[in-house]
Formats: C-alpha cells, sequence, structure tokens
C-alpha cells in the first residue's frame, strides 16, 4: 500500500491496462497522442476506452460513457495528463470532474504547452487527488514522436534499411527485390502504420517505383494512409510514379526555381503537393524539411532511402532510431552500401550507435539502434 492507502499493484495493473488500450489508437491516432483509460474501483472494473482518431472521442470520455454513474467515486487511470484546452472536443479535465471521480492516476505530464499541468491543475482544483510517474517510461516510449514534436518541435525520426549480411541493400545494378524475406516487410508495414509521413528520395522513385502505402488491415488503421514525402531537388519523378497513386496524399519537395512550369504542373495535376524544398549547403536542408513535417502535425517520420539520403539523414544528427533488416545472404563487394558518409577516413570519426533490440523476424534479424 502507498502512504495514502492506496493499493500500489492495483493501480500498476490498472495503468498497464490502459497503456495496452492505447495501443489500439497506434496506426489511427495521429496526430493526436496514443491515450488509453480505465475507470476502477479496486478489483472492479467500470469501464475502459482508448483514443482511436483525431476528432473522435478521447480516451477518459469512452471509458467514463461505458463506467456511467458508477464512475462517480472511483479512480480513473490514464496514460497521459487529461486535456484541458477546446480542441477538436471538450476537455477531458473538466468530464472527469463532472463524472465525480476522486482519483487520477496518470502515467506522464502531457508535453503539449497547451496542456502541461493544466490538467491536472484543473483536477487538483475540484478536491481530485493525482498521482503521476507511475510506468513514466513505457508511457513516453508509446508516444516518443508527439513527445518529441512537442518538446522540440520536430518529428522523431526513424531511419529504415533492408539489408544483407555484408551490408548490402541492392546489386550494383540496382536490383533489390527481395533481399529480406516477407516476415520482414510485413513489419515494416507495422513500422510505416505507426508513422505520420514515410519520405524517400527521387532516387529511389525512379529505381524502385515504390508505392509506400500502408497495407494493413482498416480495423487497425481506420482508413489512415501516412503522407508519402518526396525529395526531388530536379522534379525527376514522373506523373505516373506508384507513389503519386491512391490511396493517400503525396508530397514532393522540389527547389524554388522547379515549383512552376510544366513539370510542376503535370504532377499537381497528378495529385502531388509541391513544396520549396530548403537548400542546404551541401544538399537539402534536412531540418528545414523535419520542421515542415512537424508544423503539418507529424509525429513519426520514417526515411525508407538509398544510401545517399539515409547517409545524409545520419550526417545530419537528425536519425532518432535506425531499423535494419538483415538478410542471412552475402551479396559482394560490387553491390550498394547501406549509407553514403564520405569524410569518415580515422576510426575515431565513426558515428557511434547503441544496440537496443535484436529480434529474429522469419529468416532475418531485425535490428534497433539508436545512437550512443
Amino acid at each position: 500500500m502507498s502512504a495514502a492507502g492506496n493499493d500500489t499493484g492495483l493501480d500498476l495493473r490498472w495503468l498497464a491496462r490502459a497503456l495496452e488500450l492505447a495501443r489500439g489508437g497506434l496506426y489511427s491516432a495521429a496526430p493526436n497522442p496514443r491515450v488509453g483509460c480505465v475507470i476502477a474501483a479496486g478489483e472492479t472494473l467500470l469501464g475502459e476506452g482508448f483514443h482511436a482518431r483525431a476528432g473522435g472521442p478521447h480516451a477518459e470520455v469512452e471509458a467514463l460513457g461505458a463506467a456511467g454513474a458508477r464512475a462517480r467515486g472511483a479512480t480513473a487511470y490514464l496514460g497521459l495528463e487529461p486535456c484541458s484546452h477546446h480542441g477538436r472536443t471538450p476537455p477531458c479535465a473538466d468530464a472527469l470532474v463532472a463524472a465525480g471521480v476522486t482519483r487520477v492516476v496518470a502515467a506522464i505530464e502531457d508535453p503539449n504547452p497547451r496542456v502541461s499541468g493544466r490538467g491536472f491543475a484543473v483536477l487538483r482544483a475540484a478536491g481530485i487527488e493525482v498521482s503521476v510517474g507511475l510506468l513514466a517510461e513505457e508511457a513516453r516510449a508509446l508516444n516518443a514522436g508527439f513527445i518529441r514534436r512537442m518538446a522540440q518541435g520536430r518529428p522523431r525520426v526513424t531511419l529504415k534499411l533492408g539489408a544483407s549480411l555484408d551490408g548490402r541493400t541492392a546489386m550494383a545494378s540496382g536490383e533489390s527485390r527481395w533481399i529480406t524475406g516477407p516476415e520482414a516487410r510485413e513489419d515494416v508495414q507495422r513500422l510505416r502504420g505507426e508513422s505520420c509521413a514515410v519520405l524517400t528520395g527521387s532516387g529511389t522513385v525512379l529505381a524502385d517505383d515504390p508505392r509506400l502505402d500502408l497495407r494493413l488491415p482498416e480495423s487497425l488503421t481506420r482508413g489512415r494512409q501516412p503522407l508519402r514525402v518526396v525529395l526531388d531537388r530536379r522534379l525527376r519523378i514522373q506523373p505516373a510514379a506508384r507513389i503519386l497513386s491512391p490511396p493517400g496524399s503525396t508530397l514532393v519537395f522540389t527547389s524554388a526555381s522547379r515549383l512552376a512550369g510544366p513539370e510542376a504542373e503535370a504532377l499537381r495535376a497528378a495529385g502531388a503537393e509541391l513544396a520549396r524544398l530548403p537548400p542546404g549547403i551541401a544538399g537539402p536542408d534536412l531540418d528545414a524539411v523535419v520542421a515542415a513535417l512537424a508544423e503539418r502535425e507529424c509525429n513519426e517520420v520514417l526515411v525508407e532511402a538509398g544510401p545517399t539520403l539515409a547517409g545524409a539523414f545520419v550526417a545530419a544528427g537528425l536519425v532518432d532510431r535506425l531499423v535494419a533488416y538483415l538478410a542471412p545472404a552475402l551479396l559482394g563487394d560490387a553491390a550498394r552500401g547501406m549509407f553514403a558518409l564520405p569524410g569518415l577516413d580515422r576510426l575515431s570519426e565513426r558515428v557511434q550507435w547503441r544496440f537496443a533490440e535484436v529480434t529474429p523476424v522469419g529468416a532475418d534479424l531485425r535490428i534497433v539502434a539508436v545512437p550512443a
């Protein structure tokens, strides 16, 4: 029991259930955070719910609706501080007060400046006991991209690569289908589902003509497709490129001089949106690109690109997580590598990472690494 007489074991149990519920919005809640809520009285579950999609009911409203009048005097368990502002929906802190709950257990404070601490203040002002901090690490991991965007003004960037055991992503000819197995490709679909945007370069579009769409069941995605983003300084992609085809929308970043003209108009007619690609010293300003995606409320950006763009993101220090699928095959010296990282002449100049996870996926390995 805690000092206040509350059962910590029960708190952990119900809060863990709230975080589990939040995963129901893993592929659909964006740009909002993934939130679950449980209403309980001791051992008795009274109601539960999760936030499924932006504009839809929040987790607290779903759980309170299920609990009904039984919520009065109960405890609400939340992965995230309840909102206190009018957005697409009314404030959830007010709903908890009106329902008569007497205690709220939340994993973390909301990093959104419009909310941060204010939701808890509303609850405390109404005499509701508030406990914060249990399962905080798990809650932050569930909403890492949302937290990054709110706290730093940019999304979390994940770089995905499929490679052979000797670190090759394609033959010298460009042939790359398929190095990894079907299970790895299915796992990539889940990565895309978690992402608000999937970003690639014009070289990949021209070489592979990918769709980069999401093909998970609609029961999981609720019809949401990540924004497809192409960096194409010279506007080389064609209107017939599959990345422009439905479902989903496509944003093409190109140089200012290419925003007008017949090629630009042809891409717009094919459904693409065009935006100015900010120039950098030795290529596009990737920091500005990522910031522009944050302004579009992108929490998570998945980069699926060739070695040049992959290396540029690493060199810019923008990769928060690397997910590499390694196949048990060797492609040889002439095949294409994973990264173009010019200028590394000494071992002391190496880009150091730390393994966070190594998991078999079918015949392949899924390796997750983060900056050291």
